[in-house]
Parts: structure tokens; sequence; C-alpha cells
């Protein structure tokens, strides 16, 4: 199936009819956020057929949303394709003109000089408020560490990690639930520059052991449920008993 035919198929899908909920952009945004993260999730199992369709998934959200604004006169695909061609080409002077560049480094200060020159007011702007909390720290910081705004070594970030520590400490006196969570995500921020200095992508870490804490309570659950039990009718001795095989297990 070609683009164009594509398309002509993604048209019906935004008409309304009666008993249908109006299509808008923003009541298809949470479905494009779930495409896009099983898009991801399809890449880290490594799974092609599954990420094939998933693509097929992103791109209708990609298509619709086109074509809604295609509807209300807003803009075309045309538009969309015609200005990234032209963005890509004008970000990328090192392969589409003359300009000479010595290493990656340099190609990625050029580009951010070519994102102001845009129009932005700041070297922050473009990172996504509704990107994970994590990953948008990451983002910011490495955005300030590239004109010098950083730590000059992991032994002070370290330093900072254990100051806001003590901080959230303090902070647990007081009543203000907005002081502790004032300070709690000082805390993060600190711990996610540390990752950074690690060389660690803080995402990545914490869904790698998220993805650890549920084998491990999966392994739980199967362990009762051999023994005609549920985790709701098992104390919590029985239930470290075989978190702590399930740990064990892991290391064989």
């Amino acid at each position: 199936m070609d683009f164009p035919v594509f398309t002509g198929i993604v048209r019906p899908l935004c008409r309304v009819r009666p008993g249908d909920r109006k299509q808008t952009h923003r009541a298809l945004r949470l479905g494009l956020i779930e495409e896009t993260y099983e898009v991801v999730e399809a890449l880290d199992r490594g799974d092609l057929p599954h990420l094939r369709d998933e693509l097929g998934d992103l791109l209708l959200h990609a298509i619709l949303q086109a074509t809604i604004a295609e509807q209300s006169g807003e803009f075309t695909l045309r538009e969309i394709l015609r200005r990234e061609s032209a963005k890509l080409i004008r970000r990328h002077p090192h392969v589409f003109g003359t300009t000479k560049v010595r290493d990656e480094e340099e190609v990625r200060r050029n580009w951010e000089r070519i994102k102001l020159a845009e129009g932005r007011t700041s070297l922050l702007e473009g990172v996504p408020r509704s990107m994970p909390g994590l990953q948008r720290a990451l983002r910011v910081q490495q955005r300030a560490a590239k004109v010098g705004f950083d730590w000059e070594n992991e032994d002070q970030v370290w330093q900072k990690v254990r100051e806001e520590l003590e901080e959230v400490r303090l902070a647990l006196r007081s009543r203000r639930q907005a002081k502790k969570e004032e300070e709690f995500g000082d805390l993060l921020f600190a711990l996610v520059n540390y990752a950074r200095f690690l060389r660690i992508n803080p995402e990545n870490a914490l869904r790698h052991t998220i993805d650890k804490f549920m084998r491990r309570f999966h392994y739980i659950e199967r362990a009762l449920a051999r023994q005609g039990k549920t985790i709701h009718d098992s104390s919590l001795k029985e239930m470290d008993y075989y978190w702590e095989k399930a740990k064990r297990r892991r290391k064989k």
C-alpha cells in the first residue's frame, strides 16, 4: 500500500457521523502517547514484526492529525513534509551544504546555534513538558552542559546528592507538603546529574529496576499460587521469603 492510498483510507476515519465523538487534535493526544510507548517497547524487546505493526499505528496517528488539520483549513500533510524537509536541510549544512565540521561535538554545537537562529529565545526551549520527568531532567542538564554550565567532576555531583538528601531529611520535619515535594524533586534532579556523569540514562535505569521488581513480585504470586494461596491472604514474612528466593534465582 503506497502513501497516498494510506492517506485516502485515513480521511473517512476523521469524518463525524451521527453518534460519533468529534475527532480533534487533543482528543487523540493520549492515543498518540500510548502508540509511541508501544513502539519503544517493541524496540526494547527487539521484536521487529511487532515494531513494524506499531510503527504503522504511530504513522496512522500522524496522518490522522494531519487530516484533521487539513479538513479544518489549518495545514496539510504536504506542508508538514515540505517544512520538515527544509528544516532537515537547514540544520544539516555539513550534509547538504558546504560547511566543514571536525567532529560530532561541532555538529551538535552548530545544531543548537541554528535552532536559536530560527527564533528560539532559550537553549532550553524544545524540551517537552510532557516528557517523562527523569528524561526531561537529563535533556535540560545536557543542554546546559553544552555551554559550560556544569559540574567539573562526578565527586562534586555526589556531594550535591548528599546535600540534597540531607535537605529532604530536614524537610520531613515541616508540615508543608509542598516543601517536602520541592526538596525531594531537588534530590531527584541531583541524582539525574550524577547518572549523567556516570554515563547512565536514568530513565532506562529506572525502567529496568521496575521490570526487575515486577519479575520478583510475579514470582511471589506464582509461588503462593502453587500452595493454593493468593497475595491477599499471605503474610509479609511469607512474601519476603519468596522475594529472597526470587533474588537468588536471578543470580544463578
